[in-house]
């Protein structure tokens, strides 16, 4: 009898090592496959961006785009990672070794597996906040700028605010019960109001404003394709916000063995697929309901799951669709308050990701007032205050950086181009290749 409970129990450790496994193997494939959705993001700002530049600065914007990628990523390899686990209580702390580009969890041939493939998914948080920043300034900011602008972005601010306030031991959630499970505030609203710190000293395109403060519309020179950058950046969104979750499995999951946030507290797949979608409806029809205009209908969409991504973990789907929708009401009437101030944001940038994303957060201060915003017995809850005050925080990380960044780059004559670069398009003044080589045709009349 001994014998066959000496068996049975022999039997039962090795299935729950083997299941302990699978488990995590499923975990690093989970978010493993984050990655290259999110890199759709990019192809999505990559199209979208070209699409909203005249047909003089195509291939400079493309250019930008893919600069900002490949300089964020080894800026959040050396730094940002060490300050995003460094930093969390407000002062570096000498607990974040392991995160040290020259320590052995920064390389290959790990026993956990994991450490790089969830470096991967926060390094593409990065490469998102400068691809966000990126169309805003299109058409006259110099490249060495603009990268230098990027790394700061990608590998320092938006890692601040994460640090602070998406860390389960942030001084913004520990003391003031902020949440915001899809980062509505640490990546949206730091971008945002980052590109709206250096718009500020970049000034409009030429053209843009009359003598009288009217603006004037620049159309780029390819709508379709920025329609349907807009729908990719969408189709990597699922990859972002998958990423978003801890999938339970060793290595991953350090809070418990169930499926949940960054802060510990419950969600599931279920969550995230009612609410995206409904997200997703509720801000097309808000901003089709103002303008009509495929451009903002599709950047509604984007505004709709920003507006919900705080509390896109718990809310009811319903009222994610409504707060959806009033986010993408919002969207062009705010943008054309921005305008009025002078502001020359060319693709909405910084309504659609500052503004929308200070929205969201105060939203779920709102709805999600009195839910734990982290896991545990006694912890802060959910409450308007606290996200008035997160959102704050990340206004400040973007626009103040920003602002000062930049406003020293034109001190140095290094921010923008010239007039005249600027007038003839900056493809044939500084691009060595051209983006239509025959020429674009346009549309023929029909005969009649």
């Amino acid at each position: 009898m001994e014998e066959q409970i000496a068996a049975l129990t022999e039997q039962v450790a090795a299935l729950q090592s083997s299941a302990g496994v699978t488990n995590t193997m499923v975990a690093e494939m989970f978010y493993y496959l984050t990655i290259p959705l999110m890199v759709i993001i990019h192809a999505g700002f990559l199209a979208y961006e070209m699409g909203a530049s005249r047909a003089k600065n195509v291939l400079a914007s493309g250019i930008k785009n893919i600069l900002a990628f490949a300089y964020v990523l080894p800026a959040f390899f050396f730094i940002g990672w060490w300050i995003y686990w460094a930093m969390p209580t407000g002062l570096p702390t000498t607990d974040a070794a392991f995160a040290l580009p020259w320590s052995e969890s920064m390389g290959p041939f790990l026993g956990d597996n994991s450490s790089g493939v969830f470096w991967g998914a926060f390094a593409l948080f990065a490469a998102t906040t400068a691809s966000i920043f990126s169309g805003a300034v299109i058409e006259r900011i110099q490249t060495t700028s603009f990268i230098i602008l990027a790394v700061f972005l990608g590998a320092v601010a938006w890692v601040v605010a994460a640090s602070w306030g998406w860390h389960a031991d942030g001084w913004l959630v520990t003391n003031f019960g902020y949440h915001d499970f899809g980062a509505a505030g640490v990546v949206h609203t730091v971008a945002g109001f980052f590109a709206l710190g250096v718009l500020i000293n970049l000034g409009p395109r030429i053209g843009k404003f009359n003598a009288d403060g009217s603006a004037n519309h620049i159309g780029g020179h390819n709508m379709p394709f920025t329609v349907t950058g807009l729908m990719l950046i969408i189709v990597g969104f699922w990859g972002f916000l998958m990423a978003c979750a801890i999938f339970p499995g060793e290595g991953w999951s350090w809070f418990s063995n169930n499926f949940g946030t960054i802060y510990g507290t419950p969600t599931n797949l279920s969550a995230l697929a009612f609410n995206i979608l409904m997200a997703f409806a509720g801000g097309i029809i808000g901003a089709w309901v103002i303008t009509r205009d495929p451009f903002w209908m599709m950047s509604g969409a984007l505004a709709g799951i920003i507006a919900g991504a705080a509390g896109l973990d718990v809310y009811w789907p319903p009222l994610t669709f409504l707060v959806a929708m009033a986010g993408g009401m919002l969207l062009k009437p705010a943008a054309s308050v921005l305008e009025r101030f002078g502001i020359d944001d060319a693709v909405g940038a910084v309504t659609v990701h500052g503004t929308i994303g200070v929205f969201g957060l105060l939203m779920f201060g709102i709805w999600g007032a009195g839910y734990p915003a982290l896991q545990g017995e006694g912890v802060a809850t959910v409450n308007f205050f606290g996200q008035l005050i997160g959102a704050v925080v990340c206004i400040l990380l973007g626009l103040v950086p920003g602002y000062v960044i930049s406003l020293i780059l034109k001190m140095l004559g290094m921010l923008r181009v010239g007039e005249a670069a600027e007038l003839a398009g900056l493809d044939p003044t500084k691009v060595p290749a051209q983006a239509y080589p025959e020429g674009i045709t346009p549309s023929e009349p029909a005969s009649s």
